[in-house]
């Protein structure tokens, strides 16, 4: 948290900077927008660290407890958009923030957010259900599972630090995001890796979906939720088609028609990011230490 505020305020004092500058005004545009790019980073970890753990806690003790207040319906409906919005917040920072990258469509925006959102629900719900089940099956299920995520980010060989000890933090932050959402961090064509992602938290969900279903097969103060855990299959097949529509028609790269186009890596850009970073980087020996991130 604290590295967060202090990032925030460096950022508030270039932005000051930027609206009284008479000098080098690009400069401190571009590096007013690195800034805000990292603070968008920032926010999406602290999203899927903190946020999100908190929204699949609160969903178990709300399923645990069998009762619900108004304003843990609305809290909880809240955070679900909130962890989507979070999402759409990082790629649209994203892409300002690389050089000759179009920015997104209100449309595309749009099913950008639906997507994750139809994605992101089904996944918490499972989850909750499953600690519902078995307490502690949560506290054996995610470091495998995170260990899993975390080797398969390690194999796309990422590249985003600028030293050995935080590349393998920023990819076991990656892997906890992972457990929740896709998230991109290898270049090239993202199909198949999207493929082998969404096929095994689909058979990951559906496992854990059964074992509450077997371990609640007797129970009947849970019974109203057969009908929600029936939806959850459905809403994550809508998300994996609003995504394949936001891919195949809706992308800024298919609207430009780009050859060879492909997906921005949700976490590092190509050259052209390389050379925006490089550009940037002497200014930042007057802010706080950092590296690439």
């Amino acid at each position: 948290p604290w590295l967060g505020v202090v990032w925030c305020l460096h950022a508030l004092k270039v932005g000051w900077r930027v609206c009284w500058a008479k000098a080098q005004e690009e400069d401190e545009q571009r590096h007013m927008a690195f800034l805000s790019h990292d603070i968008s980073m920032l926010r999406l970890f602290e999203t899927f660290l903190e946020n999100t753990p908190q929204l699949t806690l609160l969903l178990y003790i709300i399923l645990q407890t069998n009762k619900a207040e108004l304003s843990q319906g609305l809290g909880m409906g809240t955070a679900f958009l909130c962890v989507s919005w979070s999402l759409l917040d990082y790629h649209q920072s994203l892409r300002s923030f690389l050089q000759d990258k179009h920015e997104l469509s209100l449309g595309s925006s749009i099913i950008y957010f639906l997507w994750n959102l139809l994605l992101i629900c089904p996944r918490i719900l499972v989850l909750a259900l499953f600690a519902l089940f078995w307490p502690y099956g949560v506290a054996v299920h995610f470091p495998l599972l995170w260990l899993a995520m975390f080797l398969w980010v390690s194999l796309q060989g990422t590249n985003f630090m600028e030293s050995p000890g935080p590349e393998q933090l920023y990819r076991a932050m990656v892997a906890v995001i992972l457990y929740f959402s896709w998230f991109n961090v290898a270049q090239g064509r993202t199909l198949h890796r999207s493929i082998i992602y969404h096929g095994f938290i689909l058979v990951d969900s559906t496992l854990l979906a059964l074992a509450w279903l077997w371990g609640s097969s007797e129970e009947e103060e849970h019974s109203y939720l057969l009908p929600v855990v029936s939806a959850a299959l459905p809403c994550y097949l809508l998300g994996l088609g609003l995504k394949v529509t936001y891919y195949k028609w809706l992308h800024p790269n298919v609207q430009v028609k780009q050859e060879g186009r492909q997906d921005e890596v949700d976490a590092t850009g190509g050259s052209d990011e390389v050379e925006f970073r490089s550009f940037l980087e002497p200014d930042l020996l007057e802010g706080p230490g950092r590296n690439q991130g």
